[in-house]
């Protein structure tokens, strides 16, 4: 239930020393001491890779004039926003698992361009935001305490655009009541039990591991995994949609896409060629679609 939904390789982990010692310490927890390897595999699944000290250059980074820095406290963690002095329909741009607000810096010049506020976010654990771990729920409560705060401030939102894991807790968000007048799902994954097989399998865990893992992560957050598939959620989603997805994506294959746009009634679907997971989020005619969609 937290990171995006990998299915085709094992690269969004990687084959680091210290992936490999992780894989070496779990397998052999698991036989010896069961229930610790359920705590450390729960640990590990909430933890953002690349881990906090390899992010430090992302958090240090600098940011082009004239947008300002804001901290808000979140549960255990918190979120730093990005915004600008300006008016104009406010979009919240929500980046994916492991990623940070800086991802979404070029869409937010071209919505800027077209007359919209944009509203960029480090979701906790993630970017310059504090915590250490997160998941695919904490990420749905943050957009929607997000929403919650802007509209309080007299900035309702008129969009949320999302990538990722961002894209499958805006949809939660919104098939529970948020009402922005658009949504744009980027690369969304479908389904988070799919991503805990995975998991597993990266991490060589037995099947009574990983399913002990599931259980840990739904009592502890209040919600079953299946309450995310896009068959429960996109049904509820009401607001014009836009879902955009590369063919060749190899953290979230294609067909999550289509999942989404086949279960949110008249939503639309974007498919690329050759730009993959990330590379989405900078190419030019993708940014001026979803502008176009948003405004």
């Amino acid at each position: 239930m937290t990171p995006p939904t990998p299915t085709s390789s094992p690269t969004y982990f990687g084959d680091s020393p210290a992936m490999r010692l992780f894989r070496l310490g779990l397998g052999a927890s698991q036989r010896l001491w069961p229930s610790l390897a359920v705590r450390a595999a729960y640990r590990l699944f909430g933890t953002p890779l690349p881990a906090r000290p390899l992010r430090g250059l992302s958090r240090q980074r600098s940011w082009p004039a004239g947008w300002q820095v804001e901290r808000w406290p979140f549960e255990r963690a918190g979120l730093t926003l990005y915004t600008q002095a300006a008016t104009g329909p406010v979009v919240l741009l929500v980046h994916g698992w492991g990623g940070h607000a800086g991802q979404m810096l070029a869409l937010a010049e071209v919505l800027r361009a077209q007359g919209l506020q944009p509203v960029m976010v480090d979701m906790p654990a993630h970017g310059r935001s504090s915590g250490a771990v997160s998941n695919l729920p904490q990420f749905a409560r943050a957009v929607e305490y997000l929403a919650a705060r802007l509209q309080q401030q007299g900035h309702p939102l008129h969009a949320v655009v999302a990538h990722s894991l961002g894209a499958n807790a805006a949809a939660y968000a919104i098939s529970r009541g948020l009402r922005p007048q658009r949504l744009v799902m980027l690369a969304p994954p479908a389904s988070p039990h799919e991503y805990t097989r995975l998991f597993a399998r990266m991490f060589g865990l037995s099947e009574a591991t990983r399913a002990a893992l599931q259980q840990r992560v739904e009592a502890r957050e209040g919600i079953l995994m299946p309450q995310f598939e896009p068959q429960a959620v996109g049904p509820r989603i009401p607001v014009p949609t836009l879902v955009v997805h590369d063919r060749g994506d190899r953290i979230n294959r294609f067909a999550d896409g289509q999942a989404y746009s086949r279960a949110i009634t008249g939503a639309q679907l974007l498919a690329t060629e050759g730009l993959g997971h990330a590379k989405i989020l900078k190419d030019e005619q993708v940014l001026a679609e979803v502008a176009r969609f948003v405004a």
